[in-house]
Formats: C-alpha cells, structure tokens, sequence
C-alpha cells in the first residue's frame, strides 16, 4: 500500500477503499512477464492489521509486509513530478495486488538527507528515489550506512554504484543506439550538435565512443552555449566542416528544429537525436525533421499508462511517472522471495535476464545503472514511426 507519512494511522482503511473502488489495468501479459502476483477475478483482500511493536512515532512494525520508502518532492517546485511519481506507485501496487508491500511516502524538498533518515528510522528496507541526482548524493551514506540499497529515479550516473541503483534514462545509451542504427544503414562520417552542459558533456563522450565502436568516422563536434546565436554559430560551423553524412544534435526537439535548416545548407544530411526528442510532437510538424531519426524507450505501454492515469488524476502524467510505476513492479518480483523484515535483497537486482516494465526491459549492469532496450524512431508527418524495434529479451 501508499502512503504519505500524515496518513500513516489511516492507511488500512485508505487501502480498502481504493480497492473497492478501482479496477485493475488491462496489462496481464505485461504483468504476468514481470513475474507479478496473478489478477484475481474478486477484489482483493484487506490486508489485517498491522501488528507488533511501533518503530518510530506512529508507524507500526510490518510482520507480513515489506516496508518500502518513496523518497519524491511533495513540495516546491519538482512538486508535481514527484507527486506523479508517487501516484504511479500508487497505481502499480493496485495492478498489481500485491499485499506484500507497504510504500511511505517523504518528502524530499524539505531535505533529502533528513528524509531519508526518517526512512530508515522508520525500518523501511529498500528506498525508491530520490529524483535528483544531488538528492541521491545526500541519501546514499546515509542508505548505505543502514544496509538500505537505493533505487534511485536519477539518470545521473555518477552517483550510481555501491547500494545505489538508477533507473532514469541515461542518454548515452540513447546515443549509441542511434549511431549504431545509422551506421548499420550505411552512414559513415559523423558529426555532432553538443549544448554547454552536464547532459552535452555525457552525450560528447557517449557519441565518440559509439562512432568508434560502430566503424565510422568522427569528422566534427561543435558545442554550444543556450542561446539562439550561439546554437545557429555551431550549426554554421558543422556545417562548413566538410563531408559528413550524419549529424547528432543532442538537445531538445526545439533546439533541433532551430539548428537543422542551418545544418543542412551544407548539404543533406541524416539527423540524429536523442530520447529528449520522445515527448516532443511538435517535431513531426517541421518539415526539416521528417526523416530524422532517434532512439529512446518504447511508448506503447506507457500510452496505457497515462491513459489510466488521466482517468484516475484528471491530468496527464509526467513521463518520468514510469519509472514510480516500474520500480514497484520490480519491488514487487523480488518481494516473492524476500521474508518481511529482513535485508532487502541487493544482488537479486543484479539478475542477467533483468526486468520487464511500462518502458520495456531492463537489467542493471556492476555499476548499478540500468541498461534499457531501445527502439528506433522516424519523425514524420503524422508523428513518430518505429523503424527499429527494442529487442524483447536479453
């Protein structure tokens, strides 16, 4: 069940009332590959009451349950992702109608590291966040010095490794997979369109080592500061850099569709993105970027997702609102061999055939970061196109 830490006494009683109230996702195949706890055709049953000593003021001991934190802003002004972060863990412990596990819910924007104290007080095994990277960095010893692993919804990886596990989407791994994808089509001298940053830092590094793993030749990279003239400057220069046959711009859909008409007056080119480029329909709506191509996880079930969601919240989610719901997904697998009250279980995360979840399978690598299968896009008219396929098994 969810819970925020104010609704701590209430939380049985909230838990039936959703039950009775809701239905269950139209996801059995999905579920059942994630190994979740079959639908029942009934309602589920209330979980019993809460037994055992208190540990901390007000939060009972779980003698059946495992106790998990979600560590998201409920305040300021990462508020609302985090909040629909936490509805989407909400949503996954009904679809999946487990009665193993008990979410609490901190607030990360009134201190990261004091939450994550309280969480740990509190007895809570496993830590779902936090969302930035320097929240992680605040939670981790602290983690860490209680045996209490950290899946944390950062795409940072530098923070990831020793108990601490990421699930956000890393855009090197986007990089290497278009690259590899255009090489295959026989692409071979490439250059790239690179923003003054932490995100164009990594994508840099990520892209020479896929043009050198692919085969292909590294002609030009310009990087750019966030403005307009400093953008069309790069693009000016990349395209006066000689012959190059394909161009990475690793930067939002609206700095692409500003930087490719420039690009292209040094004549045609392949144009490469990232998955930066996944939520942005007004791409398809540039003649200048039809044909282009860019890699990312799949959307198809996460479009079920949020169909459910809207209905559910009266909005759209978040994308990242993924990442609450997988999370739990994977939370919830592993509780089927995991004994209430003892050590989460850390190198079952480590497992060689991953995980399936709303953004298709994953696995996590020695160094904790999730690697993720990708699909191939083509931006068109009537939006984007699959031209690659994610693979479906490891």
């Amino acid at each position: 069940m969810a819970e925020t830490v104010a609704e701590r006494q209430d939380i049985a009683s909230s838990r039936r009332q959703l039950l009775r109230g809701l239905g269950v996702m139209a996801m059995a195949g999905f579920l059942a590959a994630c190994q979740v706890v079959p639908k029942s055709s009934g309602p589920a049953t209330p979980p019993p009451p809460p037994t055992g000593d208190n540990v901390g003021p007000g939060l009972p001991t779980d003698t059946d349950r495992h106790r998990v934190a979600l560590l998201v802003p409920e305040s300021g002004t990462n508020a609302d992702v985090g909040t629909a972060i936490a509805n989407a863990t909400t949503m996954a412990l009904l679809d999946s109608r487990t009665e193993k596990v008990r979410i609490t819910t901190y607030d990360t924007a009134l201190g990261a590291a004091a939450a994550a104290r309280q969480a740990v007080a509190d007895g809570n095994k496993l830590i779902l966040g936090p969302l930035l990277s320097e929240d992680v960095a605040a939670v981790a010893p602290i983690a860490r010095a209680a045996k209490v692993p950290v899946l944390s919804f950062s795409n940072d990886s530098s923070v990831a490794g020793n108990g601490v596990f990421i699930m956000g989407f890393v855009p090197g791994q986007s990089v290497e997979r278009v690259v590899a994808y255009a090489r295959s089509k026989g692409h071979q001298r490439f250059g790239a369109l690179v923003p003054k940053s932490v995100y164009g830092e990594r994508s840099t590094a990520a892209f020479r080592a896929a043009v050198a793993a692919a085969g292909g030749t590294l002609v030009s990279i310009e990087s750019y500061d966030r403005s307009a003239t400093a953008l069309t400057g790069a693009a000016r220069r990349l395209a006066n850099a000689g012959a190059i046959d394909a161009v990475l711009i690793a930067d939002s859909g609206g700095n692409a569709i500003r930087a490719v008409p420039v690009v292209k007056s040094g004549g045609s080119k392949q144009i490469l993105g990232t998955e930066l480029w996944n939520t942005d329909a007004a791409l398809g709506g540039n003649a200048a970027m039809r044909g282009a191509w860019f890699a990312s996880v799949s959307d198809g079930l996460y479009g079920q997702l949020a169909a459910k969601y809207r209905t559910r919240y009266g909005k759209a989610p978040y994308r990242l609102a993924s990442l609450g719901y997988d999370s739990v997904l994977l939370t919830v697998r592993i509780a089927r061999d995991w004994k209430p009250g003892t050590n989460f279980p850390t190198s079952r995360l480590l497992a060689a055939d991953g995980f399936g979840g709303i953004d298709g399978i994953f696995r996590f690598n020695n160094r904790g970061i999730a690697e993720r299968a990708l699909e191939v896009s083509e931006v068109g008219a009537g939006g984007f196109r699959v031209i690659d396929p994610a693979p479906v098994k490891w």
